[in-house]
């Protein structure tokens, strides 16, 4: 593994562990050209899967970004830092059980917002607006109103 810092290639494990319930394995790391310490991840890969956009167009999946796009939606909210990255883990491997390596972006936008909606309405919302394309105020509001449980008329 490549230093992060000097670009030294011959790093050193110091420490391996399970980390998200045991998909993947976190390495910590030495290099003895610079000293600098840093932490890797191993991680089971099924298939490369390809992200078919609206537009036709095609590009290699990337886990960063689901991850990046999760970790904005869950900004400031309470939910533990092991419990973001079990929820990604869990997505990736949805995907690739789909038995399709091509998917289109809407399905895994789609399962995002499941999955969300399951742990965090506020970070539901917040990726919602980002992947419904909200324009205007009155978008946030139809999309909350949908949330809300029609409470029975007054007796």
């Amino acid at each position: 593994m490549r230093c992060p810092f000097c670009g030294n290639n011959d790093t050193q494990v110091k420490d391996s562990r399970p980390a998200e319930d045991n998909v993947a394995i976190r390495r910590r790391r030495f290099c003895p050209a610079c000293g600098g310490r840093f932490t890797t991840y191993e991680r089971v890969q099924l298939r490369d899967l390809v992200v078919v956009k609206t537009s036709g167009r095609r590009e290699a999946f990337e886990r960063t970004k689901l991850e990046r796009s999760i970790r904005i939606a869950m900004q400031k909210r309470p939910i533990e830092a092991e419990r973001i990255d079990q929820m990604i883990s869990g997505i990736v491997r949805r995907l690739e059980s789909l038995g399709d390596t091509d998917i289109p972006s809407g399905t895994i936008g789609e399962i995002v917002m499941e999955t969300l909606a399951r742990i965090d309405t506020v970070a539901y919302v917040r990726f919602a607006s980002v992947y419904k394309n909200f324009q205007a105020a009155d978008d946030f509001d139809k999309f909350v109103s949908e949330l809300r449980p029609t409470s029975p008329p007054d007796a």
